[in-house]
């Protein structure tokens, strides 16, 4: 069913609990195009609950969750037990855009919607962890490149090496001399 499609009809609960279509007794009492007569939605202020979510709220709510559904996926949150995708604000960000009532305006970014920009003013949330920005190639290069560097270190003449330029340091004094330096160079 398409998005267009999904929104304009009405879920019937037979749909959301539909079966293989393999058993014929199913298949029978399942809604098909021909069949279907699309009713009319029933007035909001006067239907029951049940009918107000059934013809407002799961057309447009669940196509989103079936993209939200899919973006997990590819963000392979299924895979592992952390990753950057927040799944609130997915659902905030394509809800907000799918909204009728902004048809013919461009796409938002979650952070730039409005009563979002307002919220986070109030609520800063803390920065991302660079582990979960990282792409695995990424990650494995700052790994690789600190294993290297880690076993370089325990080379005994790079110990060497520098123990002497620390004991080089501390006997002629280079960080006062380089303070020296740039006390002279702002005098100037």
């Amino acid at each position: 069913v398409s998005l267009e499609a999904g929104i304009l009809q009405p879920l019937h609960r037979e749909q959301l609990n539909s079966a293989p279509a393999a058993d014929p007794g199913v298949q029978q009492l399942l809604p098909t195009a021909e069949t279907a007569s699309v009713p009319e939605p029933p007035d909001t202020k006067t239907c029951s609950p049940q009918e107000y979510i059934e013809h407002y709220i799961f057309p447009v709510l669940l196509p989103g969750l079936a993209e939200l559904l899919h973006r997990a996926q590819e963000e392979k949150c299924f895979e592992r037990k952390r990753t950057k995708f927040n799944a609130c604000d997915f659902l905030t960000e394509w809800l907000y855009n799918k909204n009728p009532k902004r048809k013919d305006e461009s796409f938002t970014e979650f952070s730039s919607i409005p009563f979002v920009k307002d919220w986070l003013k109030d609520h800063p949330r803390p920065p991302i962890p660079l582990s979960l920005l990282l792409s695995e190639e990424a990650a494995s290069i700052v790994i690789q490149s600190f294993w290297r560097g880690y076993r370089v270190r325990c080379d005994r003449e790079v110990q060497e090496l520098r123990q002497w330029q620390k004991k080089l340091r501390e006997e002629k004094h280079i960080a006062e001399t380089v303070k020296k330096f740039w006390a002279k160079q702002e005098a100037r």
